[in-house]
Formats: C-alpha cells, structure tokens, sequence
C-alpha cells in the first residue's frame, strides 16, 4: 500500500474484469509504465470466463469494418499482433484462412463490396467463381466466395491467461462489486460482496455485460445500455465436411455475421451463431431469467426504438433459436450435405451490444472517459483479435488520467 496525498492506495490503476480486453489493459500499463501498480478485480473465479471463453476462436481479418473505424484499425493490427503473441508464448493457433460465401444472386452486389472494403482495409482478398470454392471447401455450394487469407483461429482463454500473467498485475478473484465511490480529488474506493475495499487512484472499467452499470456506479453516464445477444451454437458430428472457416455474406445493418462454420483449434467445428435476446446479462440459455436485469433492458427506449428497426431479422433469429430444422435449413446455405443429426448442441456465448438511446446499434468499439476513470463501454466481436491494440489506448488514456490527477 501506498499513501499519496495523505491517502492510502492499494494501487495506481484498478481495473475491472479479468476479460481478455481488461488483462490486455493491465499487460499494456505494464510494458508503457513499469512501476505502476496495477489490480484487477474480477468477480469470477478465474478469468475469460464470458465473451472471452465463450466466442468461436476466430482471429478476425478486419474485411468487415469501415475503413477508418476503431474496429478495422484495431482488428487488422491486431489479428498481427494476436498472431505474433500465440507464438511468443506457445499458444495454439493457426492462420487458416476463411471464405465468404455468397449463395443467392441478391448477394452478389454486398460480396463485391465487401472486396473494395477489405482493399480500403489492406486486407489480402481473392475472389473466387463457384467452381473454385471446391478448391477450398469441397462440400461447400455457392454462386461466389472471397478468400481472406489472414483469418486464423487461436485459444482466447489460453492468451488471457498468459496477459494476466505477463501484466505483473495483482489478480484477484472472486471480487464483485457492489459499490464504487469516486472522488475526483482523491480517487476511487471499490467495495466488493466479500467486504474488502480496494483503493486506486484511476479506474478502468472493462466489465463487459455490466460495463454500463460499473459505469453508472462510478457516476459516469455511459449514454447506452448493454443488450445481451445469447449467441446458440452447434457442434458438427462430422467435422471432415468442412477444412477452415466459411461464412456466409453479411448485412451491413445488422452487426452480425450470421451463421458460419468455424474450424477450432481442437479440430471440432462449430456452427452459428445466432443472436437472440437473452433474459439476463449472463443468460445462456432460455432458462436463465432475471428480471431486475430483463426489466431494465426493456425500460432503455433504444430497445423498442432497436426492436422496430431490426424485427425482421430478430424474427428469423428467434426461429432459428427455437427450431433446429430452421437452423439446419440455414446452414445447408452453404452446406448442402449436413444433416439434422450432424448438428449437436454446444455451449452458447453472450453478445454485450451497446445500444443508444436511439435505437442505434453501436457498431464500433467505444471508450469513454471521465474523472479518474476509463470505460470500455463497446466491445464485442472483433474485440478479442483487436485486444493487443484495444488495451495499449485504454492504457495510455488510464495513465494520462494518472498523470493528471
């Protein structure tokens, strides 16, 4: 412990989830400023126990994002970078590269575009005919594919773990919060449901689901509400039917890639996900209520404002979520050959979509700032690839607030 001012902190920055994007945090204070004295409390008891551990493993290319945006940057910086690191520490990983599929005419025109944009990106693209899909994925059907090259896969979990470990950072577990009290002249005090409070002088909220109420507890109006998206998944009973990654063509209103074919790095492939509302900030499945948080979801305007956008799209999620045969109908898009039996239920992930009071989905990653503290309040897929990068600006916004106060 160390008194500053006449006040005793247990540390200089205190930072919020054990996540991929909060140890990478911690593992970039530590590399910029050796010395600074970093906690991270997390409330489970070990990390990347959510969005980080629970997503397809996919290192992101950046083909997706407007050229410009934090997440193309980030993303295709850091798909690099995520790359690099798997090797430096051993961690399993592979660059397979991915097809993006187009299967009706209709999509021709968005493929074509997704072409220009991962050239705006600087993305290696290669478009290919129908014929030459096979070339790639033989039992894979479509009218017109691109071939990202530098997509890959890699063990998320394994990298946070070895970010908490490289950071030098004091991890603790088991650590919810229950109050902050922030002062902007002196800093802020974190109580946690076992009755310790822990002390800093900056804190940096990389909560995930709850980033919007860790923000409010600070005193910081975060200006959107994280909506849970339960993203389901299959596993393929017969993972020869297909070699890599294959996706099929997004919409570019909807932040969701559809349902896709991921080859992980243990050799299954999963298949999904679809999004749909979950009942609670941690609901992963139709079972798992809670209605303090499924209450104050629906009480954000930007949920009905969102709903009436998006109905169409929410529509076909939620079939697909409640019948396998409407799942399977959309997978033979792009995969003729599966079967109904082919698809065995896997584990789901949560989505933490930021959503303005507008209705809008925030479709780019989304750090704000206020006294003595840093809030990631947007960061879903492609969040995990682009971390490296995502925790090196989160670091150098916490250390100037540092510096400053």
């Amino acid at each position: 412990m160390v008194h500053v001012s006449g006040v005793a902190y247990d540390c200089d920055v205190l930072v919020v989830g054990a996540g991929i994007v909060g140890l990478s945090t911690a593992y970039a204070i530590g590399r910029a400023a050796p010395g600074t004295r970093v906690t991270v409390l997390e409330k489970e008891p070990g990390p990347a126990r959510h969005q980080t551990g629970r997503n397809s493993g996919v290192v992101h290319s950046g083909i997706y994002y407007r050229p410009g945006s934090l997440k193309a940057r980030y993303a295709v910086r850091g798909a690099a970078e995520m790359t690099k690191f798997c090797a430096e520490y051993g961690i399993g990983h592979a660059v397979t590269g991915k097809l993006i599929v187009a299967t009706e005419r209709a999509e021709l025109p968005r493929l074509h575009a997704l072409v220009q944009r991962g050239r705006e990106n600087g993305i290696p693209v290669r478009e290919l005919g129908a014929a030459q899909i096979t070339q790639y994925e033989p039992e894979v059907r479509g009218l017109a594919a691109i071939r990202v090259r530098t997509t890959g896969i890699c063990d998320y979990t394994a990298v946070a773990r070895e970010l908490g470990r490289a950071s030098g950072a004091e991890l603790r577990y088991g650590a919810r919060i229950v109050r902050i009290d922030r002062r902007p002249e002196r800093g802020v005090a974190v109580l946690t449901a076992r009755g310790d409070v822990v002390r800093g002088r900056v804190l940096v909220n990389c909560a995930g689901l709850y980033s919007d109420e860790v923000a409010r507890l600070t005193g910081d109006e975060p200006g959107a509400r994280i909506v849970p998206f339960r993203g389901e998944y299959y596993e393929l009973a017969r993972p020869e039917l297909v070699r890599g990654l294959v996706y099929p063509v997004p919409d570019p209103a909807f932040p969701f890639l559809g349902v896709h074919l991921t080859r992980g790095i243990d050799g299954s492939v999963h298949v999904g996900p679809n999004a749909v509302p979950a009942l609670a900030r941690e609901g992963y499945g139709w079972g798992v209520v809670r209605p303090r948080e499924a209450l104050s979801t629906a009480a954000w305007p930007g949920v009905w404002r969102m709903g009436g956008r998006h109905w169409r799209h929410g529509a076909g999620e939620l079939r697909r979520s409640v019948s396998k045969a409407a799942f399977v109908e959309a997978v033979r898009r792009l995969l003729p050959a599966v079967e109904e039996d082919d698809l065995v239920r896997a584990a789901a992930g949560v989505r933490a979509q930021a959503v303005l009071r507008d209705g809008t989905l925030v479709d780019d990653f989304l750090i704000r700032e206020g006294a003595r503290a840093v809030h990631v309040l947007n960061a879903p897929s492609p969040a995990a690839t682009a971390s490296l990068p995502i925790g090196r600006e989160v670091a150098r916004r916490a250390l100037a607030a540092l510096v400053s106060a």
